[in-house]
């Protein structure tokens, strides 16, 4: 698909059914499609969890919730047939999506998601990606020559920020969760930096979501003067009051990418993944923690329950004071 047949198109489907991340990740794509090609309507399909990513976003014009029942879904594919779209773009590709989109029946283009280059580098360290580019690039070569403006991702809030903060001044973030135990710096190092930055002068704010609970209750009782702002998944909620953070210190996850959209200054911890993957905070003020000298990254592209060599050292050796004079060479640069 050319950039000038897209443009002789009036109605086309996006399918990106999740994550929290990948989904915020299409936003510049979606962006650039509906700036340059204004009477192209715009429909996008995501999980009905994920609701809140797209939900303010004006880009699209009907935003549409993927449910797990069986008569549910087939009152979505039918609802797509009556809208009679000339193009799928499947940003998901896999299983699911593939089979929305061959139950319309009409043009599909899919995203390229390099899985065998992924394997090679997990399980021989051949790195096919270094020169790869991120992932909303990529996201965007399912239409050829189309270019990307320089704007970073979206997420649109009717929110205000929690009334607990506005008077803190020097407030960072933490975004201590992550979905799998590799991703996670050790909750023991936050502990440690929270106390560190409190020691310095700053405020102190907690971001997570429901399945961060335990480990956000956790830090707020280690860590006197810490402001719990971690709730049931209210993301609009957490995004409107990122805004108002300096900076936040966060694994690679989800939550990352909240804060690269709200655009603060974002430090994010690399363990088991590693940026060439394409999912590093994309077009904000960043610093990328790693440990590239290990032999034994990455040992997964989304993540593990545990270290398979037992010494997590990929998380471990990134230790709280080289993290706050990160935080500091930062914020020196806002």
């Amino acid at each position: 698909m050319t950039v000038e047949e897209l443009s002789k198109l009036k109605k086309i489907l996006i399918i990106r059914l999740s994550s929290l991340g990948d989904i915020l990740l299409t936003t510049p794509f979606v962006r650039t499609i509906k700036m340059q090609f204004p009477n192209i309507k715009i429909d996008m399909l995501i999980r009905e969890e994920y609701a809140d990513v797209i939900k303010f976003n004006p880009y699209l014009n009907n935003k549409l919730f993927f449910k797990k029942n069986d008569q549910d879904y087939n009152r979505l594919i039918e609802q797509l047939r009556d809208s009679r779209y000339e193009l799928v773009i499947d940003l998901q590709n896999n299983l699911r999506s593939k089979k929305v989109a061959s139950s319309l029946n009409i043009k599909t283009v899919k995203f390229d998601k390099r899985s065998f280059d992924k394997f090679l580098l997990v399980n021989f360290k051949i790195n096919k990606l270094k020169q790869a580019p991120p992932i909303p690039i990529r996201y965007s070569s399912t239409i050829n020559d189309l270019k990307l403006d320089k704007e970073g991702l979206d997420l649109f809030t009717d929110k205000s920020a929690s009334t607990i903060i506005l008077d803190k001044k020097n407030l960072i973030g933490f975004c201590p969760g992550a979905r799998h135990f590799t991703k996670r710096w050790p909750e023991e190092y936050f502990i440690e930096l929270g106390n560190i930055i409190i020691y310095n002068g700053y405020s102190l704010a907690l971001f997570g979501g429901k399945i961060d609970k335990e480990i956000c209750a956790r830090l707020s009782r280690e860590i006197p003067g810490i402001i719990d702002l971690s709730n049931e998944d209210d993301l609009l909620q957490t995004a409107a009051d990122m805004k108002l953070c300096e900076a936040v210190v966060c694994n690679d996850s989800g939550l990352m990418h909240v804060a690269s959209a709200v655009k603060t200054n974002v430090i994010a911890i690399f363990g088991s993944s590693v940026k060439e993957f394409g999912f590093a905070p994309y077009n904000c003020n960043n610093l990328i923690l790693e440990n590239n000298f290990l032999n034994c990254r990455p040992c997964s592209h989304i993540g593990r329950s545990s270290c398979p060599k037992k010494h997590f050292d990929c998380m471990n050796l990134t230790n709280a004071t080289m993290v706050f004079e990160n935080l500091k060479t930062i914020l020196k640069l806002r």
